[in-house]
């Protein structure tokens, strides 16, 4: 009677493969990240060449924090908050926060969707009967919630000369004006950034709520997270001086307070680097919403997830959040121009790591400045906070499972590499980048692949008989073992 061996028990398998994969955030390790010789160094490469900018680009000031997951771990202040004042920039100076509003607004309308309130599909008339815009088209279909949060709604950027006169509309003036705006586009048709889509989410929370915007957000969003320094659309004490372009002749034109509005909601917030690290870390946060988890961990995954390409495929928008590739890297944030301020905010979910970058000028390029202090201060801490995965060791026995396989669907060849195994398929045209299986334990592999094709992700295993290997099983297909 022949002898028949399936390596490993699937219960066996779950359990490695559970162990090997999920890893939680190390918090105990973070107090002691910004003492790391490398992250020591990085802070002093960055600060050297901030302080090179503020002196030679003649910027007001900059305000920047590094956070890992649920830590603050390092802060800074260059320049002036009020250069006349001589009052120095510190973690604790407010800025207008500009466009980073519309992510407070955008985890609002999630809020509700997660209490019933509201669906992303329904219609915007739904909720404000008054709102009926000019069509691109005139079989267009109804502009829904999820079109405004993603930018594709084919609004107009604008509803009005705002940003020229610094006279933002009020609601009333901006329900008047709904009616004369012209679509430039179709809904989904293209990513068009715009300041009337968010204006009228913010509209809508409203509606839902019986509250006014500032009002949600001081209840559902500031107190949680305990953002006590944060205010929409308030000249509050401590605000850094706003200060214009630098000009031919050097100087810079002081901005007074500008009210936004009816359209705070996209663009009204008021905040400082310590509460912006409190949101950062608060999409870092798993379970149920509850507490300071402002939403489920279902709901951030698809505010993080791209809904929306731009249409060179060079960035795309989730629900709120602005999503870009950085190399080999996705960040999630948002950036922010205001009269007077412009902000940044950089998000790298995998590592957990955030940058916050806060200015009072409209010419600081803070995109630019958060790529830098990613790149250093903020890759230093990601390396010294990663969680190092658990490995199983390699044993020479698996070289057994070389070997050349055949199934209906093709051929297959599992080769020996340095203590690896990776798949080939006889008849590919390169060597390209080969799948791989990964050990979990108990004989058995995990599937690994750059594209998300096949049965990546699943697991490998192979039937013995008789001391032979006669077959591999991949998730719940099978291939048989032709020769060695």
């Amino acid at each position: 009677m022949s002898r028949i061996a399936l390596v490993g028990s699937r219960a066996a398998v779950v359990g490695a493969l559970a162990f090997s994969l999920i890893s939680a955030p190390v918090t105990a390790q973070q107090s002691n990240v910004s003492a790391d010789p490398d992250v020591q160094g990085a802070i002093r490469l960055f600060s050297a060449w901030m302080e090179g900018q503020i002196a030679y680009r003649g910027l007001p000031g900059v305000a920047v924090g590094v956070v890992a997951d649920q830590e603050l771990v390092w802060d800074q202040g260059f320049g002036f908050a009020d250069i006349a004042a001589n009052r120095p920039m510190t973690r604790d100076t407010k800025f207008r926060m500009a466009s980073h509003s519309k992510l407070f607004t955008a985890t609002a309308i999630m809020q509700l969707r997660e209490e019933g309130r509201l669906r992303l599909d329904d219609r915007v008339s739904d909720y404000l009967p008054w709102f009926q815009v000019q069509t691109a088209e005139a079989d267009d279909p109804a502009i829904t919630i999820e079109h405004l949060l993603t930018h594709s709604s084919g609004l107009p950027r604008e509803a009005a000369g705002h940003w020229s006169s610094w006279e933002f509309p009020t609601a009333e003036e901006m329900r008047n004006l709904i009616p004369e705006r012209q679509a430039a586009f179709s809904p989904e048709v293209r990513w068009k950034y715009s300041n009337l889509a968010y204006t009228i989410a913010g509209m809508i929370i409203e509606s839902v709520t019986g509250q006014s915007w500032a009002d949600y957000l001081g209840q559902n969003i500031f107190a949680p997270l305990g953002m006590s320094a944060s205010s929409v659309d308030v000249a509050a004490a401590g605000m850094a001086t706003g200060y214009g372009r630098r000009m031919p002749d050097g100087s810079r034109e002081l901005i007074p307070f500008v009210d936004a509005r009816s359209m705070a909601a996209a663009t009204g917030l008021t905040s400082t680097v310590s509460d912006m690290a409190k949101f950062v870390s608060a999409q870092f946060r798993q379970g149920q919403r509850g507490g300071d988890r402002l939403l489920s961990t279902a709901s951030l995954r698809e505010m993080h997830r791209v809904r929306m390409l731009e249409s060179t495929w060079t960035r795309g928008q989730g629900i709120g959040f602005a999503v870009s590739r950085v190399d080999d890297k996705l960040y999630v944030g948002h950036g922010g121009g205001y009269p007077g301020y412009t902000t940044q905010t950089m998000i790298q979910l995998d590592s957990r790591v955030g940058v916050i970058v806060l200015t009072n000028t409209n010419d600081s390029n803070p995109g630019d400045i958060a790529q830098q202090l990613m790149s250093t201060v903020g890759a230093a801490v990601a390396e010294a906070t990663k969680v190092r995965p658990v490995t199983v060791a390699w044993d020479p026995a698996w070289a057994r499972f070389a070997g050349y396989y055949r199934g209906r669907g093709g051929d297959t060849q599992v080769i020996l590499l340095n203590e690896r195994l990776v798949l080939m398929s006889p008849n590919s045209t390169s060597i390209g980048t080969p799948t791989r299986l990964e050990p979990i334990g108990g004989g058995q592999f995990l599937l690994v692949a750059p594209t998300g094709g096949g049965a990546v992700g699943e697991v490998v295993r192979f039937l013995e008989e008789d001391g032979r290997v006669v077959r591999m099983i991949t998730g719940d297909s099978f291939i048989d073992r032709l020769r060695d």
